[in-house]
């Protein structure tokens, strides 16, 4: 079975990593309440690759900032749009999400919905 995936890519200031672990730690309990099925916050390590697009430019992360990779899988789109709806109408997400509380700039963050076609 393919899987759906929802994908994003943000700056995320170094000195707010641990307030975004513990946001994120949080958030991923909510999506897999209501459905997910994997659920995965990656900060970067090693961004700065010779003859490629680096994760910082393409997230446009300054020297004080690190790039988050981060994705979530469905069982399809239409699973997807199902746990999302739920999530979005939990209160624990306006908690947690609410803009005084984000540790990064939505704003910046770059996310898509992705079908998978290739499974290893």
């Amino acid at each position: 079975m393919s899987l759906y995936i929802d994908g994003f890519v943000l700056p995320l200031p170094k000195d707010k990593i641990e307030a975004y672990k513990e946001m994120s730690s949080k958030a991923s309990k909510v999506w897999k309440e209501y459905g997910a099925i994997e659920y995965r916050e990656c900060v970067g390590d090693d961004l700065d690759i010779k003859d490629v697009l680096s994760f910082r430019t393409l997230a446009g992360a300054g020297p004080d900032e690190t790039v988050v990779f981060a994705y979530i899988a469905y069982n399809s789109r239409e699973h997807r749009d199902e746990v999302n709806a739920k999530v979005m109408a939990d209160p624990r997400m306006n908690e947690m999400c609410g803009e005084a509380g984000m540790p990064f700039d939505s704003k910046k963050m770059a996310y898509g919905g992705f079908t998978t076609f290739v499974e290893g």
